[in-house]
């Protein structure tokens, strides 16, 4: 997998989406809204193209509503997560 990348709202809102590498090397996405909700995915299965899920993070933070706007783009994309952290 490339290196880590993060999308940040550009609606003034402070919504971050970024991928990385987890502790035993799995793809996780982490999603933070700046207040008080912090939660974080591992990518199913294997990714060896991370361009997919780059065009779905930077899709879903450009929404108003980021975290439904994510499961429907990782869904389109048939990515599938399950949750680690919330």
């Amino acid at each position: 997998m490339a290196t880590s990348f993060a999308y940040h709202s550009a609606r003034g809102a402070s919504d971050f989406l970024g991928l990385r590498l987890g502790r035993r090397g799995q793809t996780e996405i982490v999603y933070d809204d700046g207040i008080a909700c912090r939660m974080v995915w591992r990518v199913v299965g294997e990714m060896p193209d991370t361009a997919p899920l780059r065009e779905a993070l930077e899709s879903a933070v450009a929404e108003t509503r980021v975290l439904p706007a994510l499961y429907a783009e990782l869904k389109r994309r048939a990515i599938a997560i399950e949750a680690v952290a919330r």
